[in-house]
């Protein structure tokens, strides 16, 4: 079992940045990537970011250039630095651990003036 536990979330102005967290306990040795998903109202959930154990990590076209993911595998949490931020960023973010199938409680993110 896995426990994924986010924080981070908030409300900003639009151009403002806000850094998420995601603390990963329990059987964290089956864990193969760590990801970052939103959710807006209405809308499906989507991927937004993924990191591999190797550090490679790989973006949604909409958020390329503004988010950074990175990981510290000692403290065992995965970072989504998100830059530039748009009202279209607004959504719950949700952490995810591959190939484990679970999620975070999800986080709120809104940007608005």
């Amino acid at each position: 079992q896995v426990q994924l536990v986010e924080s981070g979330g908030g409300l900003v102005q639009p151009g403002g940045s806000l850094r998420l967290s995601c603390a990963a306990s329990g059987s964290i040795f089956s864990i193969a990537v760590m990801g970052w998903y939103r959710q807006a109202p209405g809308e499906r959930r989507e991927l937004v970011a993924r990191i591999f154990r190797s550090g490679f990590s790989n973006y949604a076209d909409s958020v390329k250039g503004r988010f950074t993911i990175s990981r510290d595998n000692a403290k065992n949490t995965v970072y989504l630095q998100m830059n530039s931020l748009k009202p279209e960023d607004t959504a719950v973010y949700y952490c995810y651990a591959e190939p484990t199938g679970y999620w975070g409680q999800g986080t709120q993110v809104t940007v608005s003036s």
